[in-house]
């Protein structure tokens, strides 16, 4: 953890609570801690969504390694939807996207 970080609990501590917690405890808190990280990933998601807009011509990667260019014609909740320049729609998480010139 970085100098900058503070966390609100003693990581030992909390090692000793979860050797005391009973099943229903743990199943309650990884709900809690899986909620948590889905938050997060949102969050980074939405972050990186806010750089693009509709318009915008982009490259991807596909799953074959072929370079996709195209334009964004909506930014959905978590992808963008992309009309690559083969005339196909994809549908593209925004980790995934780089702007593109061509």
């Amino acid at each position: 953890m970085s100098a900058n970080k503070h966390t609100i609990l003693d990581r030992d501590l909390f090692v000793q609570a979860l050797r005391h917690m009973s099943e229903q405890d743990l199943m309650y808190l990884n709900h809690m801690v899986v909620e948590r990280l889905r938050l997060l990933a949102q969050a980074k998601s939405t972050m990186r969504l806010a750089q693009f807009a509709q318009g915008d011509r982009v490259c991807f990667t596909d799953n074959d390694g072929q370079v996709r260019n195209g334009l964004i014609m909506r930014l959905n909740k978590k992808t963008a939807s992309v009309h690559t320049d083969d005339g196909h729609l994809w549908k593209v998480a925004p980790v995934f996207l780089k702007k593109s010139s061509t």
